[in-house]
């Protein structure tokens, strides 16, 4: 439910039938270079992080193009994980809660511009705050969760008017519409709209109005309970410690911001409905995909339960997940008609987010088959500076000369002491200023380092610079 909100790197930074949807979901044999390079992909980040598991899922030309599960589902005994395992998504559930607001909108029931005390009068200023302000984290109601731990408080059951009562009812934390700060109370107030609004429990009305017309049969309400023992185990770790199994957050913590569970393979379904504008009408899926303005006129780069930006020169819509246990990442770049679902049973890392950039990365490069081998050449190179040395036929003039006898010092002695790389893995990769920039995430047992790389048409590398990530 805490937001493991993914970030892609700064400076990079037709519609169908649901039935047609579903029939499209049928994913590829694992022997294909894009399910090759996904396999490399998450084995490099799991055997670097030690994260127990992950599940994948990739969308490309808007189906459902490769689906894998990798790991431990379990430690004590052993269980592999599979497709078929549903994991919590934590947050990535807010854009569900936001979608059951649209739809209430497109059935006249609501306006995302109601003040709040139409539904809910006896919070903070509810008559200043609207539903809208809620569902983009600019009310200014202070978040009940901000931690990546479970307070003991909240192993104790509650209920939604608990939450309200506990942390709706203090004075805002800024003037409403005038900042941006991630709040979990806001989807707890959203979901008990949908309730009050629609006369049915807040799943109930997704089953009915979103879940079931998607065919997303796996998902289940983690509220209620741990996922069954043929589901994965959610584990912690203390520091660098052993993995241990998370505690599970008490009844009615979860709810409508972050109470979902399902596999991967499901929440494709919901991204290719994205993508295709095919379960809200296009004014509702406008709504719910545009940047939020603070009354300054700042962007906040948030829709409502979604973030939204650009990856390079492609629009993402993304968000990222939490709950004890496990941690989750969507990336959706709906003009492309693709999508990243990374899914993990262990909190407070960010190995989906590793994940879904290196698979992002690569997605819109499948057909580079030159990839593997400048990895290899960028990894020999760093290599080569650990030891002081460097081979100056790969690289133009301006960057021998950046390399002076200075700067190879120092990249050997900043360098050298970190040893071999565990993993050195390509994140991204676009055009710029006529070059190809790759960025690649270099792990080691206790740090990650990032390079990244300027080539241009003749294969010589105009930069090769190595930053902490």
């Amino acid at each position: 439910m805490r937001a493991s909100v993914i970030w892609v790197l700064a400076t990079l930074v037709l519609t169908k039938s649901v039935r047609s949807q579903q029939a499209d979901a049928r994913p590829l044999p694992v022997q294909t270079p894009l399910g090759t390079r996904v396999d490399s992909i998450v084995r490099q980040v799991l055997q670097s992080t030690g994260v127990p598991s992950a599940s994948v899922a990739v969308v490309q030309d808007g189906r459902l193009a490769y689906t894998q599960a990798y790991g431990a589902a379990q430690l004590a005994p052993m269980v592999p994980a599979r497709p078929d395992m549903r994991y919590s998504i934590g947050s990535i559930s807010k854009q569900f809660a936001a979608a059951a607001i649209l739809l209430l909108q497109q059935d006249g029931k609501l306006s995302l511009d109601d003040p709040v005390s139409r539904f809910l009068p006896d919070v903070t200023r509810a008559r200043e705050v609207t539903i809208r302000q809620l569902l983009s984290h600019t009310s200014g109601y202070q978040d009940y969760w901000p931690q990546d731990y479970v307070p003991p408080f909240m192993l104790d059951s509650i209920g939604a008017a608990g939450i309200l009562n506990g942390w709706a009812k203090k004075p805002l934390d800024f003037e409403p519409g005038t900042q941006w700060q991630y709040s979990n109370t806001n989807y707890v107030m959203a979901g008990l709209i949908v309730e009050r609004v629609s006369g049915m429990p807040f799943v109930e009305f997704l089953r009915t109005r979103i879940l079931a017309p998607l065919g997303m049969q796996s998902v289940v309400n983690i509220d209620l309970g741990r996922l069954p023992q043929s589901d994965p185990t959610g584990y912690m770790q203390y520091a660098l410690g052993p993995l241990r199994p998370a505690p599970k957050e008490g009844k009615g913590w979860l709810f409508a911001a972050g109470e979902l569970a399902m596999t991967a393979a499901d929440l494709a379904k919901w991204d290719i409905a994205l993508m295709n504008r095919s379960l809200l009408t296009p004014a509702s899926y406008q709504e719910l995909e545009t940047e939020t303005l603070l009354k300054s006129g700042a962007g906040t780069g948030y829709g409502l339960g979604v973030n939204v930006g650009m990856d390079g020169e492609r629009r993402l819509i993304s968000h990222g997940g939490e709950v004890s246990g496990f941690t989750a990442t969507n990336l959706v770049y709906p003009d492309d008609h693709a999508a990243v679902i990374v899914l993990v049973n262990q909190d407070a890392v960010n190995a989906t987010g590793i994940i879904a950039r290196g698979v992002g990365g690569v997605l819109f490069t499948s057909e580079d088959a030159n990839t593997s081998s400048r990895t290899d050449r960028a990894r020999a190179i760093f290599e080569g500076l650990q030891h002081g040395t460097i081979d100056r036929s790969l690289f133009t003039a301006n960057a021998n000369a950046y390399f002076s006898g200075q700067a190879v010092a120092d990249f050997a002695a900043s360098l050298g002491p970190l040893g071999a790389p565990q993993a050195f893995l390509q994140v991204a990769q676009q055009l710029r200023g006529g070059m190809v920039l790759r960025v690649y995430r270099v792990t080691f047992a206790e740090r990650s380092l990032r390079v990244w790389t300027f080539e241009l048409p003749d294969a010589k590398l105009e930069q090769y610079q190595v930053a902490s990530n």
